[in-house]
């Protein structure tokens, strides 16, 4: 555990600082194009960038409002202000506070481990989508015009946006989103990208003749957030649900790539439990005040960091500072022009989008593509909620698919006599053949119900035989699985009336066996310890005169 010194200290304080100067343009574009305000941005920011520091377990991470959380609340918004325009918000914020609350519980219960198993090409194409849904909405405003309610929408309503929008407002956009590419690097850390664009352009917006008349924030009400009481209804409670989880999954999954990006940079290890926890707390205190929801921010982390913050105080600094912007400098907001916003706002969805995957997927498989593209599409022009569910579940089939092939190959079927069953040091003296074929299924790792149909294809296809052997002395797991396949086989050959022997060679497997409820198919003589011990049974109830010289321990 590192200790602070008055060098880290320093380094957290500047850290801090240099991340609200990046958080506070970020903070007001989010807020206005969620739809509840620039000062819910903001206050997003305070809240959430504290608690998640205070109480979270990546010691450099920064949180705050970010474009995947934003694109999901504005959806939560728009639909709740539809079904009742009255109570609309508060049920939005609600929903936020519930969403925190599923945070929480994810921590307590130590899903974090889980949580970013999800397929990496699943978490592309969803980002990726986002960050298109972002530039595709901010084309309005770039343009003058409003933001439209969907992507199909706001591609619909374009030839319109640029007819009646406004010349001066798109040339300053188009300036703004110029200098936000072109910005030098080593500028950043003295005055970040972003903010040096909405000063420029909020002055240039001033001064020139042909600007005034332009799009602009707006009154932005300064001070501390006002308490919002929880609000619901019993008929929209199961939306409100299915809405939080979406967004405790989009914000817990966010957060944690971001701590793995703040793990690389410095050297530590988060604790993925806690940081789901202290996420939970920021997000139910957002939904509390107001706010909006917020996840560990990608960028205002990677700054904190090059800026010398190493400890959870940087994240806390940078809170305040925003809350002491927010109490003086709110109506110096007001003039600033919403085409600049949306330029830096297009400039985070292209920063969004996964470009080094999506390039790189024209040599991947078909089947990978095909995964990766639907999911995209899915979440531009479907929901983000069908999205993730449909992408997880195909990425989980063809990972099914492709282990299933493996688990083939670690099942060997081979007919033998009973004379090669044994051992090669064992002797066998028989008078006439071998005996009967036994059909030996040799195990070398788990089975799973995804190879049921090849494998009974295979086992079709092994031959004639009087005796089967299953060997489970390699075997790694024993699962249900594993026991509903075995079950399967012994009915199927007892029921044919042929001999079917168990080769478990140790206690562990054989109280395995006995759990999953095999005993109810075989006899005690028919589990054996070795396949000495199989062919000697086998020898004993063959009518062929057959004699071993191995010794064997029934």
């Amino acid at each position: 555990m590192s200790t602070t010194t008055r060098s880290t200290l320093q380094g957290d304080i500047y850290g801090g600082l240099t991340a609200a100067v990046v958080a506070l343009p970020l903070g007001i574009a989010f807020g206005v194009s969620s739809g509840a305000g620039a000062i819910t941005g903001l206050y997003s920011a305070i809240i959430v960038g504290f608690f998640a520091s205070l109480f979270g377990g990546t010691k450099t991470q920064v949180s705050g409002p970010t474009g995947p959380m934003t694109v999901v609340m504005a959806g939560v918004i728009s639909h709740y202000i539809n079904v009742d325009p009255n109570t609309g918000p508060a049920i939005a914020f609600t929903v936020v506070m519930l969403a925190g609350l599923f945070q929480i519980a994810f921590g307590v219960l130590k899903f974090g481990r889980y949580i970013i198993m999800v397929p990496y090409t699943v978490v592309s194409a969803f980002m990726s989508g986002i960050g298109i849904i972002i530039i595709v909405l901010q084309l309005g405003p770039l343009m003058g015009g409003d933001a439209g309610a969907n992507v199909t929408a706001a591609l619909l309503d374009l030839p319109h946006t640029w007819q009646q929008g406004s010349v001066p407002a798109l040339i300053l956009g188009a300036a703004g989103l110029l200098l936000l590419f072109c910005w030098p690097s080593r500028w950043q850390r003295l005055l970040p990208a972003p903010l040096a664009c909405l000063i420029i352009a909020t002055i240039a917006s001033l001064i020139i003749p042909a600007l005034p008349e332009i799009p602009r924030v707006g009154e932005i009400p300064s001070g501390l957030p006002q308490l919002h009481i929880p609000t619901w209804s019993p008929e929209l409670i199961q939306n409100m649900l299915v809405s939080a989880l979406l967004l405790a999954a989009l914000g817990s999954i966010d957060s944690l790539l971001t701590s793995l990006v703040a793990d690389n940079m410095t050297g530590s290890y988060h604790n993925a439990d806690r940081e789901l926890i202290g996420q939970g707390i920021g997000n139910t205190f957002a939904g509390l005040f107001g706010a909006l929801p917020g996840a560990g921010a990608t960028m205002r982390t990677v700054v904190n960091i090059n800026a010398g913050g190493r400890n959870k105080w940087s994240g806390m600094f940078h809170s305040m500072v925003l809350l002491a912007a927010v109490l003086g400098a709110g109506s110096l907001a007001e003039k600033i022009p919403q085409t600049v916003l949306a330029a830096i706002l297009i400039k985070v969805g292209i920063d969004i989008v996964d470009w080094r995957y999506l390039k790189r997927s024209w040599h991947f498989p078909f089947e990978s593509n095909l995964l990766l593209y639907a999911v995209l599409l899915m979440t531009v022009f479907v929901d983000l909620i069908t999205a993730v569910l449909v992408g997880v579940f195909i990425a989980n089939m063809l990972t099914i698919k492709k282990l299933a092939k493996f688990q083939l190959n670690e099942v060997q079927l081979k007919t033998m006599s009973i004379a090669e069953l044994y051992d090669s040091e064992c002797q066998v003296e028989h008078n006439s053949a071998d005996g009967k074929p036994v059909l030996l299924m040799d195990i070398n790792g788990p089975l799973s119900y995804a190879i049921g149909r090849e494998f009974r294809q295979r086992f079709a296809a092994s031959g004639q035989h009087d005796a089967l052997v299953i060997d489970l002395s390699k075997a790694q797991i024993v699962g249900l699985s594993t026991a509903t396949i075995l079950i399967d086989l012994i009915e199927f050959e007892q029921g044919d009336g042929k001999s079917v022997l168990l080769v478990a060679p140790n206690d562990v497997a054989k109280s395995k066996l006995e759990r999953l409820g095999l005993w109810q198919f075989i006899v005690p003589q028919q589990l054996v310890e070795s396949r000495d011990q199989a062919a000697s049974y086998l020898l004993s109830i063959q009518q062929s005169p057959m004699r071993s010289s191995c010794s064997t321990n029934h």
